[in-house]
């Protein structure tokens, strides 16, 4: 039993007014009929079912009359959220799939592997990745801008080593801490060369790494989506992508963008990876995907949750995985993306850890998703 359910290169706002919305999430509950040509007689049968973010055991108790097959799904998780999905199929093994519309949506966390027992995958729609205690202060903003004006740094710049120092939160240092680090900032020319001055600043590489891929994805999102979350940003973040002659997108991946098919965590990725590398070549979003990454698994592409890469700037993925090259460089970028963006695949000729793996049939692409 399977169900279904259920993305420019501009000069960074300075907006000195900007508005903190809050992000919702949904919940819901799941429920299954599927409609058959024969009478069979089935017995109990448990499945595990496997979530985003928490494990859940489900018992599928099937009963049948004649023409009809019933499946009742009750799932017991240790989330707070639960929800219900209802999709008929009509037509036997070779009708047509619909769902009504609800929070819940098949989606596994491993979709382009093997599977090795029978699972059932259930997806919520992703919220908003920055929660309204994540976002920055309206008008701690204004003021970060202002300081960095005032010292002619990049406010991204002094943003990224408060950050990367561990400070956090709506308001993570106060004027007098911006005003130090965007002194020190100027001292160290780091509008040259960033890199160097974190690395002055901290004598650490990886500190200098961290806080050079902060500053990328301040950049790629904008000081004001810091401020009202993503989700309220990304209209905006799409007029840029298509606008962006950095990126090579194909046809239809341009329309799913542009029709709001490609979640916005894929759009600030682009971004990302344009800052870094100029160019990016986009080979799949949602049209042209395959439905499945495997039997009975819908693809995370389907749901406007992934992107297969096949050049970054102007240099093809494939013939350039070897260790050290530039497909190595692109997945450590990404796996330094701050937590709330971090993805749950990237899948090249390389495994480097976390949410990184090879698979053979990924040599000319590096695969993304959500």
């Amino acid at each position: 039993m399977a169900t279904t359910g259920g993305a420019t290169d501009v000069a960074v706002t300075d907006s000195t007014t900007v508005e903190a919305t809050d992000a919702t999430t949904d919940t819901g509950s799941t429920s299954t009929a599927e409609s058959t040509d024969v009478t069979t007689t089935v017995d109990t049968q448990t499945s595990t079912v496997v979530d985003t973010t928490v494990a859940t055991t489900t018992t599928v108790d099937t009963s049948t009359e004649p023409g009809t097959t019933s499946s009742t799904v009750s799932t017991t998780t240790g989330s707070t959220e639960t929800g219900t999905e209802t999709t008929d199929r009509t037509g036997g093994s070779g009708g047509v799939l619909s769902s009504q519309s609800h929070p819940f949506v098949a989606r596994p966390a491993d979709l382009e592997t093997a599977a090795a027992a029978a699972t059932i995958w259930l997806r919520r729609m992703l919220p908003d990745p920055t929660p309204p205690a994540r976002r920055l202060n309206a008008a701690f903003s204004r003021e970060l801008v202002g300081v960095a004006r005032h010292h002619r740094v990049g406010w991204a710049q002094i943003l990224a080593v408060v950050r990367a120092r561990g400070h956090q939160g709506r308001v993570p240092a106060t004027r007098s801490e911006l005003v130090a680090v965007a002194r020190r900032l100027a001292t160290l020319h780091a509008a040259a060369d960033p890199w160097q001055a974190f690395l002055a600043m901290s004598s650490s590489t990886s500190f200098a790494d961290r806080a050079l891929a902060l500053v990328r994805y301040d950049r790629a999102v904008g000081v004001r989506a810091l401020v009202t979350g993503l989700d309220a940003a990304k209209r905006r973040l799409e007029r840029l992508v298509l606008r962006d002659r950095r990126f090579a997108i194909y046809p239809g991946g341009r329309l799913d963008i542009a029709d709001g098919r490609v979640d916005v965590r894929i759009l600030v990725l682009l971004r990302y990876l344009a800052e870094a590398h100029g160019e990016v070549t986009v080979s799949s979003l949602v049209s042209g995907h395959r439905l499945y990454a495997r039997p009975g698994v819908i693809s995370a592409h389907v749901y406007g949750l992934a992107v297969d890469i096949t050049a970054l700037g102007g240099v093809p993925i494939a013939g350039h995985q070897q260790p050290g090259g530039l497909t190595e460089r692109a997945v450590t970028e990404i796996l330094l993306l701050p937590r709330e963006l971090l993805p749950q695949q990237v899948i090249s000729l390389l495994g480097l850890g976390g949410p990184s793996f090879p698979l053979a049939d990924h040599a000319d692409h590096i695969h993304v998703g959500y």
